[in-house]
């Protein structure tokens, strides 16, 4: 009896634990954003949110995100496939460096595409003498964009290659189907799920990256500042109900697209 006693008091306190800890680090917060976003009133959320700067650096944020979340869903792809259907020497390390953006620090990421693709690098310097400018413009913030997304399509895909039933694919060789018939037809429908999950996480995550895209991008308002580093900018310029406005926006779509790939993930899990 006691020990059942123990047991619903150590589960309760945990599952009170649990929720603490969900309510203070993020409902809380997230109400405070929302809160710090109105609390002028209707008119000045609605003037920060449409300031030209404000909304150019939303739209530029989310022009590029779509860029990076394209190269990510090809790439992230063809590496997903190889790594899972291929056995070949270093895959192991090449597997283990996929998830490498999620243990480097963003900075330092920004540091890396700096002197790779600088004025003073051998990649930057080849791409001055076409007349192609990298960092301090669009290109550079993509780059970023995708080194700290990339492994999030590689993940989502990879299990769902794991599990394919190969004896389909067999069946479709054996009735005379070519191969790119059986990827599309076979293979694709199976893993597209992970993809477009992966793909939604990547471009939420790509909308609010700060630390790889603000060493390269040249933050010039108009041109190459995007959102995260405007709301620093307003932070700076103690403004924080203008910064806590266009989070919003930022927050709003990233909620949106996290309730599209539990949509997704529920769906599959149901099938």
């Amino acid at each position: 009896m006691n020990l059942m006693l123990r047991s619903r008091w150590w589960s309760f306190g945990f599952r009170t634990t649990i929720m603490l800890y969900f309510i203070v680090l993020i409902v809380l917060p997230i109400i405070g954003i929302y809160t710090q976003s109105f609390s002028l009133g209707w008119q000045p959320f609605w003037d920060s949110v449409t300031d030209p700067l404000a909304w150019k650096s939303v739209l530029l944020t989310t022009k590029l995100s779509v860029i990076a979340t394209v190269i990510n869903v090809l790439l992230g792809t063809m590496i997903g496939w190889v790594l899972v259907r291929y056995r070949f020497p270093g895959r192991r390390i090449l597997n283990s460096l996929v998830d490498l953006p999620f243990a480097l620090p963003t900075a330092v990421g920004g540091l890396m595409i700096l002197l790779l693709l600088g004025p003073g690098s051998l990649v930057g310097g080849i791409a001055d003498n076409f007349g192609i400018e990298i960092v301090f413009h669009e290109p550079a913030i993509v780059v970023a964009m995708v080194f700290v997304t990339f492994p999030f399509v590689i993940r989502a895909i990879q299990p769902l290659l794991e599990e394919l039933d190969k004896s389909e694919e067999e069946a479709a060789y054996t009735l005379g189907a070519s191969t790119t018939r059986t990827f599309f037809q076979v293979i694709f429908p199976t893993i597209l799920p992970g993809i477009l999950s992966g793909a939604m996480l990547a471009f939420s995550r790509a909308l609010a990256e700060f630390g790889a895209v603000v060493l390269v991008a040249g933050n010039i308002p108009g041109k190459t500042l995007i959102a995260s580093v405007y709301i620093f900018g307003e932070i700076e310029s103690d403004n924080p109900q203008g910064a806590a406005a266009v989070s919003v926006l930022l927050l709003t779509l990233s909620f949106f697209i996290l309730w599209a790939v539990n949509l997704i993930q529920s769906r599959r899990m149901g099938k």
